[in-house]
């Protein structure tokens, strides 16, 4: 150790179970720049016999988390008469309140966060070393006044700093704890906050989508060479909406999409949008899979089945008309209010085309989905529809499984 200035004290600092000093560097040079006297021991036992050999104010514990190996070294350290009076101080990132708050059961002084501002933590040091240091004078002149045989009044005012010293000191922890417990709530609160803003984005965006914007990686649109995109739709909406109020309309909307938006999720399907009485599904993004087009069609089967469990207001029978195709698309977010995730490309258009030409009550698909599903469903060759800028396309619809066309 170098001689430290008398006002000052002289500090061993000690990582504890082979914690780094790495955190502490920027501390300890604030402290050697106060003129401090700073040393540094590791081992348990080298720690030990180091306090024992030279006067110290203060032990600066270097830990991950208080956990054994520190409990231990902390009550050696207090069992022992030449050590027992050094304060300890510990600096750590430990998260957990109740291993916090366990040191000052095992002597601690102060509990020093590695995040704190380097000059705050060097302060909170030195306020400690400052607090030993008087104490010790203060034992050194009960001592002296023993020695002269004036020790009862000296005595009894020792006691008196004594006590007014340990009240403060006291007083400081439990303001410390109270700092503690008031963080972890806060911690406690944003993290449910946290949580609920995230399950607000999840539904409106895929959770692909949320990775990459809490992550801020690449962009928010890509292309998928391969996916299926279903549109249904639901026949003769207009003439019932006309016969019913706005509430019953829109309670009666969101029990069918609800329904819907349950096989979307059974499926594992993502639900793109709702516009008036049309839903939109799609397979095969924002994750890739390859039976996008099988699980599509499923849950196209499962959509017919759900309607027929919905009672309409005018008695008549409740149908969809669903159309479905197989292509390419672009998917992504775009502008900078009221966003949401959607589908661009020739593939959704004739998709689209495919559900407003079918018939009621029928699935009606694509040459290009045909190919991936004619293995495992049965389908009639319907005939040529037009689409805007492709022409006349073959289509086809749904007869059943294991059905000739």
């Amino acid at each position: 150790m170098t001689n430290a200035s008398p006002d000052l004290g002289v500090i061993l600092v000690a990582p504890v179970a082979d914690s780094s000093l790495g955190p502490l560097v920027e501390i300890l040079d604030t402290l050697q720049a106060a003129g401090h006297d700073v040393c540094q021991v590791s081992g348990e036992n080298d720690i030990i016999a180091a306090a024992e050999a030279a006067p110290l104010d203060l032990i600066l514990l270097a830990i991950e988390q208080f956990d054994t190996a520190a409990m231990r070294l902390c009550h050696r350290l207090k069992k022992r008469p030449s050590t027992r009076q050094i304060g300890l101080v510990v600096v750590g990132q430990d998260q957990a309140l109740a291993r916090r708050l366990r040191a000052f059961e095992f002597g601690v002084v102060d509990y020093i966060d590695q995040g704190l501002w380097p000059e705050e933590a060097a302060a909170r040091i030195q306020a400690q070393v400052a607090t030993h240091r008087l104490q010790r004078r203060l034992r050194q002149q009960a001592q002296r006044a023993v020695s002269a045989g004036s020790a009862t009044n000296l005595l009894t005012d020792l006691q008196k700093a004594l006590r007014r010293q340990a009240q403060l000191l006291q007083a400081q922890n439990q303001q410390l704890q109270q700092e503690m417990q008031e963080r972890e709530q806060a911690q406690q609160a944003l993290r449910l906050e946290q949580q609920k803003s995230e399950q607000l984005l999840l539904n409106i965006l895929p959770r692909a989508v949320v990775d990459k914007l809490k992550q801020l990686e690449g962009s928010l649109a890509e292309r998928f060479d391969n996916v299926t995109i279903l549109f249904a739709d639901i026949v003769n909406f207009t003439p019932l909406a006309a016969q019913i109020s706005p509430l019953e309309l829109v309670n009666w909307l969101n029990q069918i999409f609800s329904a819907f938006d349950r096989l979307a999720e059974q499926y594992q399907l993502e639900k793109i949008k709702t516009v008036g009485d049309a839903y939109m599904v799609v397979g095969g993004l924002p994750l890739p899979r390859a039976d996008h087009a099988e699980a599509v069609m499923e849950m196209a089967l499962a959509m017919q089945e759900a309607a027929t469990t919905i009672t309409r207001t005018d008695g008549q029978e409740f149908q969809l008309r669903i159309g479905i195709n197989t292509g390419q698309v672009v998917a992504g977010v775009i502008g900078i209010k009221k966003f949401s995730y959607d589908l661009w490309g020739d593939a959704v258009n004739i998709a689209s085309r495919m559900e407003s030409q079918g018939k009621p009550g029928k699935i009606q698909i694509t040459e290009a989905t045909y190919e991936r599903l004619r293995h495992r469903y049965a389908f009639a060759e319907v005939g040529q529809v037009m689409v805007k800028g492709h022409g006349y396309l073959t289509t086809y619809q749904y007869v059943g499984p294991g059905q000739k066309a």
